[in-house]
């Protein structure tokens, strides 16, 4: 099996550039510059996805919204200057990143996103959720949160999930366990 695929959309070159080196070596890595080349480019191939939200021909939401139309099976981290604020939370992307981006926190990033390929459907909503409640709580002050209709939704869904994924664990045995990590240790 080949190095994992990675698609970095970033307009700017010298960005571009310094992404593609810093992941290079443990991956495949395909870059776009703008909404139109990467909406070209994007397919099945792809494991995961450093997007920028702004594009000189169109936003970076666009570009996710094609994935996630399209119903690819990649993993998509938000990679930008742009200030999170309430509009993240019906986004589909599984992680947001602020810049500058260092190249630990990128690789990182982009770790997570493979390992959350292995997620099945329920984890990885909740994977998803708590990085955008993350990324929320570290940029708005604590009255403003708890006055937003959608994040309180969030945080209900995200109580929901965690029922849901308490409720599939108690059911596991000691035995179901041991297979789960002789698994994962084997992938």
């Amino acid at each position: 099996m080949g190095k994992p695929n990675v698609l970095v959309v970033e307009d700017e070159a010298d960005i571009a550039a310094l992404y593609a080196g810093f992941l290079r070596e443990r991956y495949s890595v395909t870059v776009a510059t703008t909404a139109a080349e990467a909406i070209d480019v994007v397919d099945e191939s792809f494991d995961a996805v450093l997007l920028d939200r702004r594009l000189p021909d169109g936003s970076g939401d666009e570009v996710l919204e094609h994935i996630r139309d399209r119903e690819l099976d990649c993993r998509v981290a938000m990679v930008t200057a742009v200030e999170p604020d309430f509009d993240i939370i019906d986004m589909g992307f599984d992680l947001y990143l602020t810049k500058p981006v260092s190249r630990s926190n990128l690789l990182r990033a982009i770790e997570t996103l493979l390992a959350r390929t292995e997620y099945d459907d329920l984890l990885q909503e909740a994977a998803a959720l708590a990085s955008k409640r993350a990324v929320l709580k570290s940029e708005k002050p604590t009255a403003q949160l708890e006055r937003n209709e959608a994040y309180g939704e969030l945080l209900e869904r995200l109580e929901a999930l965690d029922a849901d994924i308490d409720d599939l664990t108690e059911s596991f045995s000691m035995d179901d366990y041991r297979a789960m990590f002789r698994d994962i240790g084997e992938a």
